[in-house]
């Protein structure tokens, strides 16, 4: 089996968990459990929380204690557990906790994923920039599939995505063990700050960098506020009648899964865009394609304004 394949499996397995409840938990947690909206914001918060603490720590235990790809699978593993327990929970404290767990090992697997890439095809002689992005992009059909799998299954409005997700992650635990040696580098000289992304703050000194930052950081918000609410947006259409038997309503994670395609396109298309405009040009027009994505998702609906949602 060619290093490129076991590679491939990994990434597709690595958004697979992820897109298996990304997109419907919220609809479930709105819709089946009867959760407030602020409580459905701040589960899905943990994934900020996680973000900012775990891949420092995790980068640390890597590079000095343990071998990345083991502490990948061994997270993997702690995840399935979490989400197993989540699927569990029926009260908002219930599935805070569950899910802040799950996200305290699931979010550094991330930049793990891409250590144990790089560390693999390194070894194998391979050409970094050419061969590791049509690897990942299978990242992005792993999470296609999840969703078509939740929503045609019915499971998108019951726990079952949670085990869709849990096995699914004790799978890639597994997997991970099988994956080329990664041995900690036991770098020195490393500070805390470096080790945590802090000591990039200072580029905040510099203006063009502290917008681009402010604009990046407002584009994320407007993305994960669209992944929390917007299964649960169309999904609140069915209590009209004219509606409720639309397909954005019964398969509006398919629906939202349209993004994740297009995604998947522009990201084969970003070398070719940037050698005809420049990194400049191309950040200016995604910031616009931006806006206007969230314009026509807030102005769509699934009978006649189903182009607008289609487009967003």
């Amino acid at each position: 089996m060619s290093i490129k394949f076991r590679l491939t499996a990994m990434q597709f397995l690595q958004f697979f968990v992820w897109g298996a409840w990304l997109i419907s938990l919220g609809g479930y947690m709105g819709g089946t459990l009867h959760f407030e909206g602020g409580q459905i914001g701040a589960i899905f918060a943990t994934m900020g929380i996680a973000s900012l603490i775990m891949p420092g720590l995790t980068g640390i235990i890597a590079d000095k204690w343990i071998n990345a790809e083991r502490l990948y699978g061994i997270l993997h593993l702690i995840g399935a557990g979490a989400l197993i327990y989540a699927s569990t929970a029926t009260t908002y404290n219930h599935m805070y906790w569950a899910m802040l767990l799950n996200m305290l090992v699931y979010m550094p697997t991330l930049s793990l994923a891409n250590t144990v890439s790089y560390n693999a095809l390194e070894k194998y002689k391979m050409d970094l920039i050419k061969d590791f992005p049509p690897i990942r992009v299978w990242g992005t059909v792993g999470f296609i599939c999840a969703m078509w799998a939740v929503d045609l299954t019915g499971f998108k409005a019951s726990s079952a995505q949670l085990y869709v997700a849990a096995i699914s992650a004790a799978m890639l635990g597994l997997y991970a063990f099988t994956l080329p040696a990664c041995p900690p580098m036991r770098s020195e000289g490393k500070t805390m700050l470096s080790a945590f992304g802090l000591d990039a703050l200072v580029l905040f000194k510099r203006k063009k960098m502290a917008i681009f930052f402010l604009f990046s950081m407002l584009l994320g918000a407007a993305l994960q506020i669209t992944n929390t609410y917007g299964d649960l947006f169309l999904g609140s259409f069915a209590s009209i009648p004219e509606y409720a038997d639309s397909f954005g309503v019964k398969h509006s994670v398919i629906l939202l899964s349209i993004s994740q395609m297009s995604e998947t396109l522009f990201i084969l298309a970003i070398p070719f865009f940037l050698k005809h405009f420049g990194i400049k040009r191309v950040m200016l027009i995604s910031m616009f394609a931006w806006v206007f994505r969230f314009g026509l998702f807030a102005l769509g609906d699934p009978g006649s304004g189903l182009w607008m949602l289609i487009l967003s």
